[in-house]
């Protein structure tokens, strides 16, 4: 039988992260966005970042623990990102970390910052430059880069000078933060480079952000992994390290997916959440920002962050649910199945009515879903959104 955890039974090292915790949203999942093949449009979808920002927001003010939006330069670019920040506010959101964008260009086919072509370099060099302009003027403290640089034959370029000019253009990007701003850098395995990646895993990232300094920290996107790959390893390898600077949360079932977290693995994420109760890198100084990175390619756009948020929150609630010290005691004495037994216990405890609970103290509707389908915000922005070109990829 299924255990079941109450807010009103739950001791304060469980209820306190639940409240703490927050989980910021990637504004184009607000937009049409897909697959290679096919991208389907929805009515009511975003036509500038504003309505994308409006849209985020009422995710936050469904689940209240979403309260940033990332941007995605140039997709999001405005005149007057002052004035998108006040809108942003008056919203009751901010905005979270500025995403760069150097793969859609045609000058990009050979790479950005890897390229063999000095100017193209350049220009790449440069778009990132703005990037740091965008969060100063939005109050963003975190540039999220992730390059598509790579090779699709061998001897197509030198691996190793690929690797020399992307330390060189990291160095001039860092160097131009500010003492407040980090540079995260992500890494994917494959895609769209099919022989040689110039960032394809976490030790690479790694090893150029400790080259780098301090505020150069490693972004784990959990679809970026091959099918199998234990992620929760390197989690922890991150945190050992501690430079597990955020997360891009999704799910695959077989390469980048880019589904909704949770939804192909409930299991990894929380094996995920429970490397991250266990290190203590809940806390909010913990420097670990917890970020979704989706597309919503079917479902409905503003549910579909919802869900994700929540299926956040239940595996989050699961791993600090965990017995430490039956499970450290049965990890010291040997006892292999006592040990596993303390996680699944954990796992397997329905904590839908805990974080119901939390909700309603906090003067939420237990039931997000419900009570944004109630709304009619849905409708009104059908209504409301005619004319005009949707966001989409690319916008």
């Amino acid at each position: 039988m299924t255990a079941t955890a109450q807010s009103g039974d739950a001791p304060h090292h469980v209820l306190q992260p639940l409240r703490e915790q927050t989980i910021e949203l990637p504004s184009w999942a607000f937009a049409n966005s897909g697959t290679r093949f096919k991208v389907f449009a929805q009515a009511g979808v975003p036509r500038d970042p504003y309505e994308k920002i409006a849209d985020a927001a009422q995710v936050h003010r469904y689940t209240g623990v979403a309260p940033r939006v990332s941007l995605h330069i140039p997709w999001d670019l405005v005149d007057d990102f002052a004035d998108l920040r006040r809108h942003a506010e008056d919203l009751g959101v901010s905005i979270g970390a500025i995403n760069s964008n150097v793969f859609q260009d045609d000058d990009y086919m050979l790479g950005s910052v890897c390229n063999p072509d000095p100017t193209v370099r350049r220009k790449a060099i440069d778009h990132h430059l703005q990037c740091i302009e965008v969060m100063r003027a939005t109050g963003s403290t975190d540039l999220k880069v992730w390059l598509a640089d790579g090779l699709n034959y061998p001897g197509q370029d030198n691996l190793r000078a690929r690797q020399e000019r992307l330390a060189e253009a990291l160095a001039e990007v860092y160097a131009a933060l500010d003492p407040e701003h980090r540079l995260i850098l992500e890494y994917k395995f494959f895609e769209p480079a099919f022989y040689a990646t110039d960032v394809p895993d976490w030790g690479t990232s790694l090893l150029h952000c400790m080259a780098l300094g301090e505020q150069a920290m490693v972004v784990l996107d959990t679809g970026h992994h091959a099918p199998n790959t234990n992620v929760e390893f390197i989690v922890m390898q991150l945190l050992r390290a501690g430079r597990l600077g955020a997360f891009d949360f999704n799910s695959s079932f077989y390469a980048d997916d880019d589904l909704m977290v949770g939804a192909a693995d409930p299991f990894q994420l929380f094996r995920i959440m429970n490397e991250i109760v266990a290190a203590d890198a809940l806390r909010p100084d913990s420097g670990v920002n917890f970020m979704l990175d989706q597309c919503h390619n079917i479902e409905a756009k503003i549910p579909g962050q919802i869900r994700s948020v929540m299926n956040v929150q239940e595996a989050t609630a699961k791993a600090l649910l965990v017995d430490r010290d039956a499970l450290h005691a049965a990890q010291q004495s040997g006892d292999v199945l006592s040990a596993h037994g303390a996680l699944m216990d954990a796992y397997n405890t329905d904590v839908r009515p805990l974080l119901a609970g939390l909700r309603e103290e906090q003067g939420l509707h237990p039931d997000p879903m419900a009570a944004y389908a109630a709304s009619g915000y849905a409708d009104q922005i059908v209504a409301d959104r005619v004319g005009g070109a949707q966001a989409g990829w690319g916008a």
